[in-house]
């Protein structure tokens, strides 16, 4: 039986295994990704697309071929509200998945496609729900008509979390229908990116099987997936820590504790975001590298196991320092350096840090106590206002964290 066999016509396990076989030769196994698939189980679409819609992601998965280290599968129904049907790792042999596919049962309800996507969005991709660390996110969500509610935010929420957004909308509203569509542009926001690439429609449920293979060369397209890299997994940060007596040990112990706080914002991995470290009196002192740790709890570990030199406070040398030590060889990704002190430095801070600037990393200046704002908006990048923070008490740390945070992707996205 070669695939066009629908699920309607499914007898048992021999026919599946036919419809493996026939589409083996097709299988991606370069296409490492982890993929939701949320498919459209509203009153719209009706039982007898819903079982062609079935019998479309039968194919598409027979073709996918997931496996321990190609592609793994999970599945949401979007009705009234999400249902999640299987995890990631639930089904990691062909022959299971395509079962658990067959054996999924109508719902009916709205098309409540936002709240699906924001459900998939928050908690589908976590390690915990079986997301891989490393592998690109894929959500490709199906839609038979339009969505009952918005999409604007749930889209919002997947982007910021690296996940590419695909919608394949199928059966598209008719120009005599468009005056009931909640939002005409519910496609373009959906997606990852309106450039084309992440929208798919299909003119029917009848002719979809013509229609697979592009798709999956869609959604195995590593250089097309341009959702996966956000500020959150994508960046180097530096940090440069003021090591001198007028910090004393107390104050620079929670110093440290704010720096874990940004750090913890961050997915750091061998292929995430990095974090390094100096420490700076008249001295500096490379505590650990960008590439040191490759993971997050080793990371702030490593942050919070750093020791309080004492000494005085050349800023302008340790920022001389960081760039040529710490960014010299950085993987992909924008370089953040944030800097902390409590004082006037000894020397000259604005050439090193237009040097630094010219280099690519942008300077967030944190100052307390008595830190002058001229220094701090010396070594700032542009603009300053949203690159310089000061508290008069090192406790007033803490509040910056999210302020910081929002400023790295902030930058991160209008420069890529």
């Amino acid at each position: 039986m070669w695939l066009d066999t629908i699920f309607l016509r499914f007898s048992g396990p021999s026919t599946i295994t036919s419809v493996l076989t026939n589409t083996s030769k097709l299988k991606s196994a370069n296409c490492q990704m982890d993929i939701a698939m949320v498919i459209d189980s509203s009153s719209n679409i009706g039982q007898r697309r819903f079982n062609l819609q079935k019998n479309f992601i039968a194919k598409l998965a027979a073709m996918l071929r997931v496996g321990p280290i190609g592609p793994h599968i999970g599945l949401i129904q979007a009705s009234d509200s999400p249902r999640t049907e299987f995890l990631l790792t639930n089904y990691t042999q062909p022959k299971e998945l395509l079962f658990a596919i067959k054996e999924l049962a109508y719902l009916g309800g709205d098309s409540n496609t936002g709240k699906a996507i924001m459900h998939t969005a928050e908690t589908f991709f976590s390690q915990e729900n079986g997301g891989r660390r490393g592998h690109p996110r894929v959500m490709m969500v199906l839609i038979d008509g339009w969505p009952s509610d918005d999409l604007d935010q749930a889209a919002m929420l997947a982007r910021e979390s690296g996940i590419n957004v695909f919608l394949v909308s199928v059966a598209k509203p008719a120009p005599e229908e468009l005056s009931m569509v909640r939002d005409k542009d519910f496609m373009k926001k959906a997606v990852c990116k309106d450039n084309g690439f992440f929208s798919y429609p299909i003119p029917s449920w009848f002719s979809t099987t013509k229609h697979i293979r592009p798709l999956i060369q869609r959604l195995c397209s590593l250089d097309g997936l341009l959702c996966s890299k956000t500020c959150y997994n994508s960046v180097n940060i530096g940090f440069l820590i003021d090591g001198s007596s007028s910090v004393g040990d107390g104050n620079f112990q929670l110093v440290l504790e704010f720096l874990a706080g940004i750090a913890r914002s961050f997915e750091i991995s061998d292929v995430g975001a990095h974090i390094g470290a100096v420490q700076f009196t008249y001295e500096q002192r490379l505590e650990f590298g960008l590439s040191d740790y490759s993971n997050k709890d080793d990371a702030i570990n490593a942050l919070r196991r750093i020791s309080y030199m004492s000494g005085g406070t050349s800023t302008g040398s340790a920022i001389s320092y960081t760039t040529q030590n710490l960014f010299r060889r950085t993987g992909p990704g924008r370089n953040f350096l944030i800097v902390v002190t409590d004082g006037q430095s000894y020397d000259d801070v604005r050439g090193p840090a237009m040097a630094a600037h010219k280099q690519g990393i942008t300077i967030f200046s944190v100052g307390v106590a008595w830190a002058p704002l001229d220094d701090l908006k010396a070594m700032s990048s542009e603009p300053k206002d949203s690159h310089t923070f000061f508290t008069r008490e090192f406790s007033g740390l803490s509040e910056f964290v999210p302020l910081v945070v929002r400023g790295i992707c902030k930058d991160f996205t209008e420069n890529n």
